[in-house]
This record gives structure tokens, sequence and C-alpha cells, in this order.
């Protein structure tokens, strides 16, 4: 078997190897899968599951430095919020174990019409099949968690396919997960190519499949995907926030800028586009660029750095036209604007650029943030509306019915009050709508994704 080397986006170094999958590798992997699902005399019971998820919660607990260097290393994020990351997937264990007593059947109402008489319907759930995960890099970790853990939990043989340039995070999971009691074949990581991806979402014995990732490739691949499978997609957005003048400025800069620049704003909900009042919009512009100009930037695995690599020395090269273009469709560079190397750009702080220019209309998926001014709420929800993108916003104000009204006329699965747009705990409902996905995350929601509801109904005459 190949092998491929995994580098640092910091640096280049090497940081690991791994096997990398043929697309013949990944058809056996999807045949063992569902060899695994068709037995059925042989699923895993609950309690056995159960075991096992505990098992894997204190192996992890055990290894959490390990973890977060792996993690850090191959995808960037710094090791502080690496680390945070390695907490997050522990905790999201031990939610799917908590789920498990949570998520039960019904009964349902008969006998309330001559048709019903004499009956009575409960309902269950069962595994929806083999579930294959196409992941992302930026949390290499959580992800595949937030992917692989849900299925076993209710009782899927899942195969997850991590972006190749963080492929070590997935494989370790699946490692750990043998080491926790998980037979063979239940839980696979194929680090293989876009042919070898997109076998895994078109094969007729794939169930249902997650996805992560851009937009294009996502629809592209649930265009391609076989009949009755079920998918979950999860792209990104142009995160907006509202400023209000009643807002409290000096509590917010922390929020929008942890939430613009965590993981050089590599994220799907990144604080982007920040529309304020005008009459406070240069205050607030000046103090968001004040903090942005003193947050450490440089190598993801030295405790102080707050900001890391892009991913890649690509990315580094578009973001930065991407900020040339704003400036040359009026925008005016606060702070940052440069990169810093072939791997790091700085944070940076962009005011009024054009509605039209390509941070204001696309994802930047780096460490830039756009400050618009504006004159009445009604416009800043227009222009907050006016992409094909729906995921998670905010609204910054002390006033009640001015939350409500943002809340209701904001395109968003969900609306923050008061808080930036990245927030997330791995228990509540994620995921975008339009462009920006389909379904949702999170750990209950994904598990009740990955189950069929069957009914049985008793028909008895001394019912």
């Amino acid at each position: 078997m190949s092998t491929i080397e995994v580098t640092s986006p910091f640096d280049g170094r090497v940081v690991g190897e791994v096997p990398f999958t043929s697309v013949e590798g990944v058809e056996k992997a999807i045949d063992l899968a569902y060899e695994k699902f068709l037995d059925v005399d042989n699923w895993i019971p609950k309690y056995k599951r159960i075991e096992i998820l505990e098992n894997l919660m204190k192996i992890m607990s055990s290894q959490v430095e390990e973890l977060t260097i792996l993690c850090a290393s191959e995808g960037g994020k710094p090791y502080i919020d690496s680390k945070v990351e390695i907490q997050r997937a522990i905790n999201g264990v031990k939610i799917a174990i908590e789920q498990l007593g949570i998520q039960e059947g019904q009964e349902i109402a008969m006998g309330h019409t001559a048709s019903s008489a004499n009956r009575m319907a409960y309902t269950m759930k069962e595994p929806i099949g083999v579930v294959a995960a196409i992941s992302a890099f930026n949390h290499p970790f959580n992800l595949a968690v937030h992917q692989v853990i849900p299925a076993l939990a209710v009782g899927c043989p899942v195969i997850i396919r991590p972006a190749t340039q963080t492929p070590m995070s997935a494989v370790k999971l699946v490692e750990l997960l043998k080491e926790a009691g998980l037979p063979d074949g239940w839980a696979q990581a194929v680090v293989c190519d876009r042919q070898g991806g997109e076998l895994l979402v078109t094969s007729p014995k794939t169930a249902f499949f997650t996805f992560i990732g851009s937009g294009p490739v996502g629809w592209y691949l649930n265009s391609k995907s076989s009949p009755g499978t079920r998918a979950a997609l999860e792209h990104g957005g142009v995160a907006p926030v509202i400023v209000e003048p009643d807002a409290d400025i000096d509590a917010m800069i922390p929020d929008l800028g942890k939430g613009g620049f965590y993981h050089a704003g590599q994220v799907c909900v990144s604080v982007q586009r920040v529309y304020v009042h005008e009459s406070i919009a240069d205050e607030v512009a000046a103090k968001l660029s004040d903090y942005a100009s003193k947050l450490v930037v440089g190598d993801q695995l030295d405790p102080k750095t707050e900001v890391g690599p892009l991913i890649n020395h690509n990315e580094v090269n578009r973001v930065e036209e991407w900020v040339n273009e704003a400036v040359q469709k009026g925008g005016k560079i606060l702070t940052g604007g440069k990169r810093i190397s072939d791997s790091c750009f700085e944070p940076t702080v962009i005011f009024n650029p054009a509605d039209d220019a390509l941070v204001s209309t696309k994802e930047v998926f780096g460490p830039v943030v756009i400050v618009y001014s504006y004159s009445n709420i009604d416009e800043a929800i227009k222009r907050a509306n006016a992409l094909d993108v729906s995921f998670q916003a905010a609204v910054f104000t002390k006033n009640i019915d001015t939350a409500l009204k943002a809340v209701k006329r904001l395109n968003g699965t969900t609306v923050m009050v008061n808080d930036h747009t990245a927030f997330r705990v791995d228990w509540m409902p994620f995921g975008g709508a339009k462009t920006s996905g389909l379904g949702l995350g999170g750990i209950p929601d994904s598990m009740n994704e990955m189950q069929n509801q069957k009914m049985m109904v008793i028909k008895s005459p001394v019912l």
C-alpha cells in the first residue's frame, strides 16, 4: 500500500505519514461495511456500543497533549485552540452516549376511528445503513468525531474520507476506536483521491453521506448520489453581523475579534461582514482594528500564537488578491492587508469596500473582517440578506424589539444576539440553508439523521 506525507501548513515540514487508499481499496472498504450492516444477527448491541464509546473517552482523555499536537501540526490551528478542539471531541463522544438514552420511539394513537379500532402502534429507530463521511481540513479531529461517532452510536458502519491535507486525525480516531474495542470493519478511514471519495457517495451500498466542505463539491456529490441515499451537507457562509447604536462596544469587540480571526478565519461561520450604524461605525472599526493588530501570528505549535497559518500557500495568494481587489473597490485597510510569509497573512480589517467586492460576496476563509456603515437597520438587514448563503448571523443591541426584529428577518439557521456568529456547542443543531447546506449537524441531530423510523402495528380482537 502506498503512503502520503503530511506536512505542516506553517513551514512545510513533514509531520506524519498515512496510508493512501486506491479506488479498489475504497470499494473493498464499502463492501466490508455493507457486509457488517447486512449481518443483522451480529450488529453491535447498544450496551456494547456505549462501552466502546466510554472506553474511547478514557483513552482520548489520557492522550490530550498528544492529540492536540497531532491536530495542530497537520491543520495549522494554534495549539491553544487545538487543545480546545480535542476537549470538545471528548465531550462530543459523551453527548452521543447521553443521546442513546434519550432518543426513542413513541406510541401512535389508535382507536379513535372505526378503522383503527383494536390496534396499537409503536415506532422504533433502526440504523440507516452504511454511512460515508467526507470531511474538511479546518477541525480535523472534532469534525471526524461529529461524523463518525453519531454513526457508530446508532449502529451504522461508517467510512470517513478526511481531507488529504489533514488526514492524520481521522486515521487516529479510527485507531483509537479499535483500541477501545470496536470490531473490525465498523469504522474505516480511507485517504483517497476525489475519484475514491466520489465512489463512497455514489455507491448504492451507501445509505447516508455526510459532507463538510465547499458548496460546489457538496452539491455535485449530492447530485451524483444513488437513489435513496440521504445526505447532510455543511458548506460555508458569509456571516453577517449587525451592530446597532446601543450596542455595548467594549464588550463586543473581543467577541467580534475572536469570531473573525479564530483559526485565521478558516471557519464556516467566521465573522466576516459587520454592518455598523453610521453613528458608531468609525469607533467600532478603530477598536476592532486595534484588537486585530495585537494578535500574535505564527507557528501554530507555539503556545503564544493566536492566529496560525492558512492551510496552504495558494490560500494566502487568494486572500491577498481579494484584499487588493477590495481596496480597488473603495475599501480602506485599517490594519493588516499584507502577507507575513508564504503561509501567514496579517489579521486584516477593511472599511466600506463595495458590496460587489469579492470580500463582500464570497466566503473569505481567511483572517479578514469587513466593516460597513449603514443608516438604518432595514438597510443593514437587506444588505446582509443579499447573498444566496444562509448560515449563522448575529445582532448586537440592548433593545429587545430590535433583537427580535433582526432574528425574524435575517436569513440564517441561527441568529445570535450579542454574540459572534462562530459560537457553537456540540449538542446544538448546526447547519446551513439555501446554498450553505442541507440538513443539520450537531451530535443529536446527526444521530437522528442516521436512523430510520420503523412502526409496528398490532391488531387484536381483545384490545
